[in-house]
């Protein structure tokens, strides 16, 4: 039965060729976490390279694979589907688990025309394969599989375990399962895809295939070695780069670059089969009509049959305008620009191991010597070993150690190419020689020219205390047109107060924070450096030397005060204020004057405006009193001469009323002149 099935499969697989494989020659990481990978053939004529894949790797080759063939032409790219297995079989009427046997195999290829080689040969349709128990001439049972088949003379039946061969009569369904067993074969490793690139051309010739996949970001990592003097101007700095070859393949002699930079990278499936949503109509069928039941009718009024207004059809939309490409175009960065510069093939470094190049928005490290990295491994480079400028300083960063400063190196790239971010580790060479470990600090990118405060450390020797205040100040009184403009300094002071330790001068960054409106009011002959979020003032001290410093930073304010609107006592409160100028405050201890004058007016109006009040009550009592009492009696009389007596008196608060009006009047307006007068 085994020879059986083999000579079945032999007979079913078409013959293929090989490919030729791709060998990688280039690689090169970028720290957008993706990386170009390009590959190498020598190729003669017409020529299929594969290039195995992993599957997740499938979306990005799509999106970015490049073919250099400068003397050839490009005949497409293969790959298979997403699913290849189930389109394999869509068309057969097996599934890959009846592959497992050949009585299963036969049993779903039912009615399918076979020929049966062997001892009894047959040619018929299969009708149907039953498993039997035989036994065995020395004792004991086996299981066979009895075949039946309609031939020409009838059902006959053969042991499928004693037949030589079989073979389909249909060649369009033995080629089919030909190629149903070659998917098979290439989808043995569920998780890998093989790319086939076709290339047409006649000359010898080498043909290149790069793509960007996702990879591990590379790091970078400094060391940072200080001489023993404190006060030499220059360090040690080297770089290594960190990176890890999980491409599921070897590297082996590949020209490596790392990029440093942050470039726009996404994915996008385009390896999955998308199918366009379509909307479903129903199929027209002429059925039966079911007229409506007529209920009967009436005439209809006269205005029912005036004909309706002719409706206007609205305008079509205009179409809007289309997008302006060209902009566009312009505007988008050029990716085939980008994948030709970085297949580019690096030139050799010489003696120089890392040639480092600055481009507009990234800086490319390419090693002059080839690399091997087996796969899963990971790889340590270095990229950067020079001198550089690195003064020792102590930066004072009050919330990060509020009593001591922490002990930094100011370094400054002057390469000619920006520092990609890392980790560093400082070293500190002491008088015998020796090297000793003092910190670790972080450093971000630094560009060419720039400088970095790395700090590693807390400086316990040195002391600093801190206070802050805040006050606030008028300095400018305007006044015109009844409106007093004040503008207040507002300040906010920091004092410092530093000690250098004994036998050893500092070097002292002084950090205030930056405000949006606020400005930094400096001692004479200081001036400030501008972090992103801080000023930097440094003080030198020496030797154990004890100093004051304070910095301050100010924030003017101004406030519109309407004149007329203020009271005596706030009018006072401002002609007191020994901040203001002294014409200003002569001026507005006028202005009070005149104020006081119209509230005291006011207050007389209203006080016999409320004894008038009074009156009016008191007379209204005497008359509901006066109605009561008997015409001729004593209280009658009384209350007549007590009603006389209060008007008398509500005449003479009328007249002081009147008299009251006219004074608070002259001098509201008094006031009022005073105030559009007001001028400082």
């Amino acid at each position: 039965m085994r020879r059986t099935l083999l000579a079945l499969l032999l007979a079913s697989a078409a013959p293929c060729a090989l490919a030729a494989d791709l060998d990688l020659k280039r690689v090169v990481l970028s720290q957008g976490g993706v990386g170009y990978f390009e590959f190498e053939a020598q190729v003669t004529g017409d020529a299929e390279l594969s290039l195995p894949l992993r599957r997740e790797q499938v979306d990005d080759v799509l999106k970015s694979i490049v073919v250099y063939d400068d003397q050839g032409g490009i005949g497409g790219v293969r790959l298979p589907g997403e699913e290849p297995l189930s389109q394999a079989f869509r068309d057969l009427p097996v599934q890959p688990d009846d592959l497992g046997s050949l009585p299963q195999l036969l049993s779903a290829l039912q009615g399918a025309e076979v020929t049966v080689a062997g001892p009894r040969p047959l040619a018929g349709r299969v009708v149907a394969v039953a498993a039997e128990t035989a036994a065995l001439p020395n004792g004991g049972t086996v299981t066979q599989h009895r075949l039946s088949l309609l031939t020409a003379a009838g059902l006959q039946q053969t042991v499928l375990e004693s037949a030589d061969g079989i073979a389909f009569v249909d060649a369009g369904l033995q080629a089919r399962l030909g190629r149903a067993l070659a998917a098979v074969a290439a989808n043995r490793n569920a998780d890998r895809r093989v790319l086939t690139v076709q290339s047409r051309g006649t000359a010898a010739r080498t043909l290149r295939v790069g793509y960007m996949v996702e990879t591990p970001l590379w790091k970078t990592s400094y060391r940072l070695t200080l001489p023993a003097d404190p006060a030499a101007p220059k360090g040690r700095l080297q770089g290594w780069a960190v990176l890890e070859n999980l491409s599921g393949q070897d590297w082996r002699d590949v020209e490596l670059t790392l990029v440093s930079g942050n470039p726009v990278t996404f994915r996008q499936a385009l390896y999955r089969a998308y199918f366009v949503d379509r909307p479903e109509v129903p199929v027209e069928v002429l059925g039966r009509v079911l007229p409506n039941l007529d209920r009967g009718s009436l005439p209809a009024p006269e205005e029912a049959l005036r004909p309706a207004p002719t409706a206007v059809p609205a305008p079509a939309p205009a179409m809007a305008p289309p997008p302006p490409g060209g902009a566009m175009r312009k505007a988008a960065p050029s990716a085939q620009a980008l994948m030709e510069q970085m297949a580019a093939p690096p030139q050799a470094g010489g003696a120089v191991p890392v040639e480092s190049a600055e481009a507009a928005t990234q800086v490319t490290f390419r090693f002059g010597q080839k690399v091997s990295v087996q796969a899963g491994q990971s790889f340590v480079v270095p990229v950067v070993d020079r001198d550089v400028p690195a003064e020792r300083l102590a930066l004072y960063q009050p919330g990060t150690q509020p009593l001591h400063p922490l002990a930094a190196t100011r370094l400054v790239n002057d390469g000619a190419t920006g520092l990609p971010p890392g980790v560093l580790t400082l070293y500190e060479r002491g008088t015998d020689g020796a090297v000793g470990f003092v910190g670790d600090a972080r450093m971000g990118v630094v560009e060419r020219g720039e400088s970095r405060l790395l700090s590693f450390a807390v400086d316990t020797r040195t002391r600093i205390d801190r206070e802050e205040g805040r006050t606030l100040r008028h300095t400018q009184a305007v006044a015109s047109q009844g409106v007093m403009i004040l503008t207040r300094m507002e300040s906010q002071s920091f004092t410092h107060r530093l000690k250098a330790p004994q036998g050893e001068a500092r070097r002292v960054v002084l950090e205030v924070p930056r405000w949006e409106g606020w400005t930094l009011r400096l001692p004479a002959g200081m001036t400030a450096e501008l972090a992103p979020d801080a000023h930097r003032v440094t003080v030198d001290l020496a030797p154990g030397e004890s100093r004051e410093v304070v910095l301050t930073l100010e924030r003017p304010e101004e406030e519109a005060i309407g004149l007329g609107d203020l009271g005596a006592p706030d009018i006072q409160a401002y002609a007191e204020s020994d901040e203001l100028p002294q014409a200003a405050r002569d001026a507005l201890m006028r202005l009070a004057e005149l104020r006081r004058d119209v509230e005291a007016r006011r207050r007389d109006l209203t006080a016999l405006e409320g004894r008038r009040a009074i009156l009016y009550a008191e007379q209204e009592r005497l008359r509901q009193n006066l109605a009561a009492a008997p015409g001729e009696s004593d209280l009658h009389r009384r209350y007549l001469a007590k009603l006389g007596e209060q008007e008398t008196e509500i005449e003479t608060v009328q007249r002081d009323a009147q008299a009251a009006q006219t004074a608070l009047a002259e001098a509201e307006a008094a006031f009022e002149r005073g105030v559009a007068a007001l001028r400082f």
